[in-house]
C-alpha cells in the first residue's frame, strides 16, 4: 500500500496486521528513494482520533510529544531511518490498539503518507482460583479455569490440565472433545470437565475422591490459533475427613492401646490413599 501526496511514495503492507494481546508488532512504513536527513520529519497518528503515536523531527525521536498511552511502547528503528525505513515498533499490544494508523513523511521537497491497519488483537485470558484450595481425602474438589477471549470456545483447539511438579497429564480437551483416555492412570475415571459449562468458556476440572498424592500445583493451559495462555491452581492441606476423625474418636473411646494403634495405622493408610472408606 502506498500513497502519493506530493511526489513522495510511501509504502506499507496491503493486508491488515493481526497479533496476540501483549505481544509486539511492527507497523511498516518505508520509501524507496534516498532522502536527505536535514528537514526530514516522520509522523505516526491514529486516523480515528488524530492521536500522535510517535514523531521523528530535528534528527531524533520526539518521545515527549507522544500521547501518554504510547510512551515506552512505540519506537522507531532509529538506525534504519537514514535508509528510508520509518516503521514503528509497537510493544505490549492492547485491545484498544486496534484501528488504522497513518505514517506521514515530510522531506524538504516532497511529502507522502501510507495507512496501516491493526485489525485484530487476539485476546486470550485464562484465569484460575485466587487462593489455594483445601480438601479432605476422599472428597471431590473443583479446580477453576475460565477463558476470556474473542475466540469462541468451539474454536479453542486444546485445553490441557497437568500436574506441574510431575508433568502428569490430568485431562485433555481437544477438537471439541474430552479425551478421557489420555489421562494418566492415577487420574483416569476421577477427573471430568463440566461439559455444559464449556460453551461459556468454563474449563474447570472436577477431581473426585481426592487422595493425599493429589496435593500439588495444577496448570490449565489453553491453545487457540497462534496464542496460548495458562492459569494455575494449588491443591493443598489434604487431611483427615470427618469420617476418619470419627473412627479415631471411636478408637480412643475403646481405651485399648493395641486397638488405638491399629486405628491410627488404619487412618494413616487412608490418608496415604492406600484404602478408601
Amino acid at each position: 500500500m502506498g500513497k502519493n501526496v506530493s511526489g513522495l511514495i510511501v509504502h506499507s503492507l496491503a493486508d491488515p496486521l493481526v497479533a496476540p494481546l501483549g505481544s509486539s508488532v511492527v507497523l511498516p512504513c518505508y520509501v524507496d528513494e534516498h532522502l536527505l536527513m536535514e528537514g526530514l520529519e516522520v509522523e505516526w497518528r491514529r486516523t480515528d482520533s488524530e492521536t500522535l503515536v510517535h514523531l521523528y523531527k530535528n534528527g531524533e525521536s520526539q518521545g515527549q510529544a507522544q500521547q501518554q498511552d504510547y510512551h515506552d511502547r512505540a519506537h522507531f528503528f532509529t538506525d534504519e531511518i537514514q535508509h528510508g525505513n520509518f516503521s514503528l515498533h509497537l510493544a505490549n499490544l492492547r485491545a484498544e490498539d486496534e484501528g488504522r494508523y497513518t505514517c506521514k513523511v515530510y522531506s524538504q521537497l516532497d511529502s507522502g503518507e501510507t495507512l496501516v491497519q491493526i485489525q485484530d488483537v487476539e485476546r486470550l485470558l485464562v484465569s484460575g482460583p485466587d487462593v489455594s484450595i483445601s480438601a479432605f481425602v476422599g472428597e471431590d474438589v473443583t479446580l477453576n479455569c475460565s477463558v476470556d477471549s474473542h475466540i469462541t470456545p468451539e474454536h479453542i483447539e486444546e485445553v490441557s490440565w497437568k500436574k506441574t511438579d510431575e508433568d502428569i497429564l490430568v485431562l485433555l480437551y481437544q477438537n471439541n472433545e474430552t479425551l478421557s483416555d489420555s489421562s494418566d492412570e492415577q487420574y483416569r475415571d476421577r477427573v471430568e470437565f463440566f461439559t455444559d459449562e464449556i460453551p461459556k468458556g468454563n474449563f474447570s476440572l472436577r477431581l473426585k475422591s481426592v487422595r493425599s498424592e493429589d496435593k500439588g500445583v495444577y496448570m490449565c493451559q489453553v491453545f487457540a490459533g497462534r496464542v496460548s495462555a495458562n492459569a494455575t491452581a494449588v491443591l493443598e492441606q489434604l487431611g483427615f475427613s470427618v469420617l476418619h476423625i470419627m473412627v479415631l474418636i471411636l478408637c480412643i473411646s475403646a481405651s485399648g492401646s493395641v486397638l488405638l494403634l491399629c486405628c491410627l495405622m488404619y487412618c494413616r493408610s487412608l490418608n496415604n490413599g492406600m484404602f478408601k472408606c
